[in-house]
């Protein structure tokens, strides 16, 4: 089966960010730093993530890793990742609209859409831009 996950790129705080998500949706966390695997001749870049992964009971995946100070890096809105469900996983999808929002920018609060469903947007605090559908509540 194929799957298709995120992949985020920080700059030197991949591991602060994961960490955060894994407090947001729980599950297990597995992580590489460049010295691990000697990817670097940076020694500055020795603990950085080279590669992060948090997997969840439920399925969600996320993967994570600092961008090296040698390649070029923008963060920047022109993606955002999305997280939507069933009625049935209101409350499940609110808390993590709630976790994420700490330390946020909400650019759209959750609350009634004009299709009917509960949206919201918003740039967490490692400038991550988040959107959160909950169908038909």
């Amino acid at each position: 089966m194929t799957t298709l996950n995120p992949y985020l790129g920080f700059r030197d705080n991949a591991r602060e960010a994961l960490e955060f998500y894994q407090g947001v949706f729980g599950g297990e966390l597995t992580t590489s730093t460049f010295g691990e695997f000697h990817a670097s001749e940076d020694p500055a870049e020795a603990d950085k993530i080279m590669h992060g992964q948090l997997s969840t009971p439920g399925g969600l995946v996320l993967m994570a890793a600092d961008t090296p100070n040698s390649m070029d890096y923008a963060p920047g809105s022109a993606i955002s990742v999305s997280l939507s469900g069933p009625a049935d996983d209101s409350d499940e999808l609110t808390g993590y609209w709630e976790k994420l929002s700490d330390g946020a920018q909400i650019t759209m609060p959750l609350g009634q859409a004009p299709w009917g469903d509960s949206f919201g947007m918003l740039v967490d605090r490692f400038g991550v831009s988040w959107l959160v559908n909950i169908a038909g509540s």
